[in-house]
């Protein structure tokens, strides 16, 4: 059947009682088709009522959890700031507010206690790295936080950490001693030393420029700069151009940073050479630390000696009178001179060795530990390898005397006593782990 015989059999044309039928099957297809459309409609807008409340629902959850970080997370929240600001709170009169980078470390955890309990204000921030037992650090940051000093986990190479350390408080002085430490260790992981020493330096030299105010910043150098100085004792005039390790090569270079910021940003720049420090709470590395853990547990201890059977010797300065030549160098440190970025006029910079000035073999060293152990040494005493060490160490301290009065009062046998009476208390975290038999 043609397709128009077939539309007219289904719906005729002509009068009677098939054109009511069409007329009322007309009529049922439009009902229908009303029907779908509106419920089409209505399920089209319940699906944009479900979709609006899923997304209001996920914006709001996404306001939670912002919220709720920005009140409990580990740095930037309300009660992160809250113990930044009491704790860089200043208790008297003419006192500073320091940031104390490295401050769960061996010289900064004693450094920030005597600011505190002089009554500066004191915030440290520290990554507690695991170069030695993180254990010592988080013992430290512990007998800090009992006094009072809020130490922040976090590296000075996060610049959002430090802006955010600067925007909570106005830091007068920043004391700058988190480095990567240790003469030899840069021979097996090298690229540690600059991360650290000049990465980091740059990353904090850069928050300092732009502070409002600028603060004036302390750091550590090290006497490892003489490098090859043959010149006795080491002056802070001497050339320093003969590095012996990358670790001196690294120091080295923050001092040129430093000057490079200081000459352009007016920012104030003390940096303060360190020779071998030791004492209570020091650095499991160091020989002293370590020949007493292995003459305590039986083990030989290995000692260098130099070219022609020359004996070592070192310029051991205790850390009570660095601690005092750290605060001597703040106190004194004068004011930067820049805002917003740029100088305004010169600011000082300035360079002094802390040491004790009376050099001390190592054979000697050792001899003074197996008295205060009553403990005798089991000894190899094998030719200095070239692993960065140099022979000798001896500091000429006498700008420091004349500029903030620096006078170590604490000779070897009375700072090894201290240290092996440190070891021995059972009050300390840090023996379980490293001074136990």
């Amino acid at each position: 059947m043609p397709a128009a015989d077939l539309e007219d059999e289904l719906f005729p044309s002509t009068p009677g009682k098939f054109k009511g039928e069409r007329n009322a099957h007309y009529y049922f297809m439009n009902r229908q088709l009303h029907r779908c459309f509106a419920s089409t409609s209505t399920m089209f807008l319940w699906a944009l009522f479900l979709i609006a409340l899923t997304a209001s629902y996920l914006s709001f959850q996404s306001f939670v959890d912002t919220g709720s970080r920005y009140f409990s997370a580990s740095w930037g929240g309300i009660q992160w700031e809250n113990n930044v600001r009491k704790s860089a709170e200043i208790r008297r009169s003419g006192g500073m507010s320091v940031l104390v980078t490295g401050a769960a470390g061996f010289v900064g955890s004693h450094v920030s206690l005597a600011l505190k309990k002089r009554g500066d204000g004191v915030v440290g921030i520290d990554n507690f790295n695991n170069y030695y037992d993180p254990s010592l650090k988080k013992a430290r940051k512990t007998l800090l936080s009992n006094h009072g000093v809020f130490v922040v986990e976090g590296d000075i190479n996060d610049q959002k950490i430090l802006e955010k350390l600067f925007d909570t408080v106005a830091f007068t002085h920043v004391l700058h001693l988190a480095a990567q430490a240790g003469v030899r260790y840069a021979i097996e992981n090298p690229h540690s030393y600059v991360h650290s020493n000049i990465a980091g330096l740059v990353s904090l030299l850069e928050v300092c420029k732009s502070a409002q105010p600028q603060p004036s910043i302390v750091w550590a150098s090290s006497s490892s700069v003489y490098g090859l100085n043959e010149k006795s004792p080491f002056s802070e005039l001497d050339r320093t151009d003969r590095p012996a390790s990358l670790y001196a090569a690294t120091k080295k270079a923050g001092e040129e940073i430093t000057h490079t910021y200081n000459h352009i940003y007016g920012l104030s720049i003390t940096g303060l050479r360190f020779f071998t420090v030791y004492g209570p709470w020091g650095r499991p590395d160091m020989a002293y630390f370590s020949f007493t853990r292995n003459i305590l547990q039986g083990k030989p201890i290995t000692i260098y000696r130099g070219k022609n059977g020359k004996e070592l010797a070192r310029d051991f300065t205790y850390i009570d009178d660095v601690v005092k030549g750290c605060l001597g160098a703040l106190d004194t440190s004068g004011q930067s001179t820049g805002t917003g970025g740029k100088k305004r006029g010169p600011a000082p910079y300035r360079i002094f060795n802390l040491g004790n000035t009376q050099p001390v073999t190592v054979p000697t060293l050792v001899g003074i530990l197996e008295k205060n152990l009553k403990v005798k040494a089991k000894k190899n005493v094998v030719e200095m390898p070239g692993n960065g060490d140099v022979p000798f160490t001896h500091a000429n301290i006498s700008l420091a005397r004349r500029d903030f009065g620096y006078k170590p009062t604490t000779d070897l046998q009375t700072g090894l006593k201290k240290f092996v009476r440190w070891c021995g208390s059972s009050q300390i975290l840090g023996r379980k782990i490293l001074c136990d038999p």
